[in-house]
């Protein structure tokens, strides 16, 4: 019963929000219309999630059937496996006002369609929390919010799954992942994340979910610090990737 009072409550502050601040479509960016929806109905059909084939690994798509990418065919990565939503090339406005820009409400649709395509996938490995990876704090400070965070709360509230924003800090500020190579990517994150709870054997299997997944450098290396601390398998999912060769 009280679980949904507190489902009530939590409609009522939402739709009360919605009314004094109407949300933007992550797609055009303009005012959604009809009131309540978190996406324009003509905009919908524009998102194209990704489809099979792709790598069994990382998740990013294939042009042919195989089991992995080139990247994957030649790395080992210290996660089990990884799913994500679109190809970056397709969402790649929409990213950048999502962090950029102030659009912190495009978390919550991304985040439930994460659940909604992604759900099988997660229910499968048998997460017991979902993990967001965490940003510096002076870039935290200057955001105003974390959208892996955002995404990861809304994915929680679609599955019913725990969120533990407070597991893993970063506590050093690194450079810009996107004109690194390989070995600059790993040496740029070396030290940057520690474990933020001394509870963290309480937890088995985790998801860690991201917006952009590049590489694989930066879950990787949670996934490494994460296994150190006895957990057993780090899963991921992330709004959108580059595509596999």
């Amino acid at each position: 019963m009280q679980k949904e009072i507190r489902k009530t409550i939590s409609k009522i502050k939402e739709t009360g929000l919605q009314l004094l601040f109407p949300g933007r479509c992550p797609v055009c960016d303009g005012i959604v219309r009809p009131f309540g929806r978190k996406i324009c109905p003509e905009c919908l059909p524009k998102l194209k999630p990704v489809t099979a084939p792709w790598c069994m690994r990382c998740g990013k798509k294939l042009a042919e059937e195989r089991e992995y990418c080139g990247d994957c065919m030649h790395r080992e990565h210290k996660y089990d496996r990884a799913r994500t939503l679109y190809e970056y090339r397709d969402v790649a406005p929409s990213i950048y006002r999502f962090k950029y820009s102030g659009r912190q409400e495009y978390g919550d649709f991304f985040g439930e369609e994460m659940a909604r395509l992604l759900g099988d996938f997660i229910g499968r490995v048998r997460p017991d929390v979902i993990v967001p990876v965490p940003l510096y704090r002076g870039k935290l400070r200057k955001r105003g919010y974390n959208q892996a965070a955002c995404l990861a709360r809304a994915l929680g509230r679609s599955l019913e799954l725990p969120v533990d924003e407070k597991l893993v800090k970063r506590v050093r500020n690194t450079a810009p992942m996107k004109h690194l190579n390989p070995t600059e990517r790993q040496n740029n994150l070396k030290k940057a994340f520690i474990i933020g709870r001394n509870d963290v054997k309480l937890y088995d299997r985790i998801i860690l979910v991201d917006d952009i997944y590049t590489t694989g450098t930066t879950l990787d290396e949670i996934a490494a610090l994460l296994k150190e601390h006895g957990v057993s398998k780090v899963y991921c999912v992330t709004l959108a990737c580059g595509s596999g060769v």
